[in-house]
């Protein structure tokens, strides 16, 4: 007997993290919609997660509207053109090419050509500043004096 409330008791803290029921369509094809548009579609308060994998109030309340709107007979071209005209581009993760984001598309791009540009300059600028040393003559007999002994010397 004590050996089974032990055993209740250690399953007890599982019972404790059961989620709250995920508000779903009635229609499981119209779900399935919803859900690979909201993959596309980023959550408000997340940021980094899409609209179908957030647990934030603004993202349940989100794919609640997106799922009337789908009701509604909406294609998704025009739930996402709703989306974007209410919040903005910011609500796409792939935010379209415009003139406004021309450095979120190719910022990374000149600033690794820039990065680029400037280690070939550094670097033929150091290839210039180093010459070759000469050494005189009298040096070079004293360097080849000292790598090459004389046979007959005394050894340590």
């Amino acid at each position: 007997m004590k050996n089974l409330l032990i055993l209740l008791f250690c399953l007890l803290p599982g019972f404790s993290y059961a989620g709250e029921a995920i508000d779903m369509a009635d229609d499981p094809v119209l779900e399935k919609r919803m859900i690979g548009l909201a993959e596309n579609l980023r959550c408000l308060v997340c940021q980094n997660e899409s609209l179908a994998s957030s647990r934030s109030e603004l993202a349940e309340d989100l794919r609640r509207e997106v799922r009337e709107q789908m009701q509604k007979g909406l294609t998704d071209q025009e739930i996402i053109d709703y989306l974007v005209s209410r919040y903005g581009d910011f609500v796409l993760f792939d935010p379209p090419v415009k003139s406004y984001t021309l450095l979120l598309w190719y910022g990374p791009f000149a600033l690794l050509l820039a990065g680029l540009a400037g280690l070939v300059f550094q670097l033929s600028k150091r290839n210039n500043k180093v010459s070759e040393a000469r050494l005189s003559a009298e040096d070079e007999q004293r360097a080849a004096a000292m790598l090459n002994p004389p046979e007959d010397s005394p050894k340590d």
